[in-house]
């Protein structure tokens, strides 16, 4: 009776049980465990192609064993831990790098079958994510700390700087997008993606095709980078500076942990990115239900046929991973194509540029929702040309009156002439 009381109260007003939820859990759990081997060997093939040389290629077939043989290696290798460290907080700081990334996949919506995904639909979504994902950087602080290194500490404190920083922009625009929305919850924001756009029966109404929706998908995408400290704001390991940062004393499985912990939170970004912009599950901006009435209509049952097939619900989660794995794709473009920014560079990017941008635009987002489109894109013109007004008024003089200027000279070897350099 006991048992079957509790069974009873914490099914829902759905009906899903407590069943349905352990299934979600082992779902997303293993997913993660699962996948990050495969990202792991799929960044090192690309970054061999990028860089013309050879990748990974002798374990397995294409190398695609290669990280269960690396992570057979780290579990196996012997463990250094220093002297004077804070044991506690060294041993659980991989562990917290690692959660943030299970707990914002367990709110993703994958598809459109709520038994299945997500594993909690919370009403506060967008204020989840940001409040968990900024939980990550204590595994990066704490672990920096209790580490009693000079390199280590300095990378966690870059780390939190970078957070505090590339936060509130990425705050900011994901209000941009919410605001729209109605809702903070993401499956409603995914629903509100399939509406018209523009009053078009056959298109998608995705944010990213909006214009308010293409500025704020920028900055978060920026945003998100500078959060998973991936280049070029690799700030926190700076191996050229800091040996390896924040994990420099971490050997062995727990410097795995915080490898599989910057990956899986690879994947839980690109899995918001595509939820929030890109229209989650939906195949492609296309209203497809909308265009295989037409195909119908018009005697072409073969077309019909096809588009119907794509909304096949169980293909949902297949678009919806796809659209992931381009933007960890272009997450892995970005490391091989652009050097680490200095760390002034960085923190300018993020409070100069990133943080009025991201403000600006939900003004325009706020005006687009009083007063309709004209007032929008009149909004977005007025601000394009203040902005000209001011690189062309203040900041184009002040570099040509404060730029440096050095001029080459020939001169003899072994000469005793000197060589004065001035500022003009």
């Amino acid at each position: 009776m006991l048992a079957t009381s509790l069974y009873n109260s914490i099914e829902t007003e759905s009906g899903d049980s407590i069943w349905w939820a352990l299934l979600r859990i082992g779902i997303i759990v293993g997913f993660i465990l699962a996948v990050v081997p495969g990202i792991i060997w799929w960044e090192r093939r690309l970054l061999s192609w990028f860089q013309d040389r050879i990748g990974p290629n002798r374990v397995g077939p294409f190398g695609f064993l290669q990280p269960i043989a690396d992570g057979i290696k780290l579990f196996l290798k012997e463990e250094v831990i220093p002297d004077k460290v804070d044991r506690l907080i060294y041993m659980i700081a991989p562990a917290i790098a690692l959660f943030p990334a299970f707990v914002i996949l367990a709110t993703t919506p994958w598809g459109p079958n709520k038994l299945l995904t997500p594993i909690a639909d919370v009403d506060i979504g967008i204020l989840w994510i940001l409040a968990i994902s900024s939980l990550g950087v204590y595994g990066v602080v704490l672990g920096g700390w209790a580490s009693n290194n000079k390199y280590s500490l300095l990378g966690g404190i870059r780390s939190a700087a970078q957070l505090v920083s590339y936060e509130l922009a990425m705050g900011v625009a994901l209000y941009c997008v919410a605001l729209p929305s109605g809702s903070l919850r993401l499956t409603e924001m995914v629903q509100r993606q399939f509406e018209p756009l523009y009053g078009q029966e056959w298109l998608q109404s995705w944010f990213i095709l909006t214009p308010f929706g293409l500025v704020a998908g920028v900055i978060f995408f920026i945003c998100m980078v500078a959060e998973t400290n991936r280049a070029p704001f690799d700030l926190p390991e700076a191996e050229s500076e800091l040996i390896a940062g924040f994990h420099t004393e971490y050997s062995s499985m727990k410097f795995a942990v915080f490898f599989m912990g910057e990956y899986a939170t690879m994947l839980a970004f690109s899995a918001i990115f595509a939820v929030l912009f890109f229209g989650g599950w939906s195949p492609l901006p296309l209203n497809l239900e909308y265009l295989a009435g037409l195909a119908a209509n018009n005697g072409m049952g073969w077309l019909a046929s096809a588009l119907t097939f794509l909304l096949n619900p169980w293909l949902a989660p297949f678009w919806f991973l796809g659209k992931a794995t381009l933007f960890l794709t272009f997450f892995i473009w970005i490391r091989a194509t652009l050097p680490r920014l200095r760390y002034d560079q960085l923190m300018a990017l993020g409070w100069k540029y990133l943080l009025p941008i991201a403000a600006l635009n939900f003004v325009v987002v706020a005006i687009w929702m009083m007063y309709g489109w004209p007032a929008m894109f009149g909004a977005f013109g007025l601000l394009i040309l203040i902005y000209a007004t001011y690189v062309a008024t203040v900041r184009i003089p002040k570099a040509k009156k404060f730029g440096p200027s050095v001029t080459l000279i020939d001169m003899p070897a072994n000469t005793d002439t000197t060589i004065e350099v001035t500022r003009s």
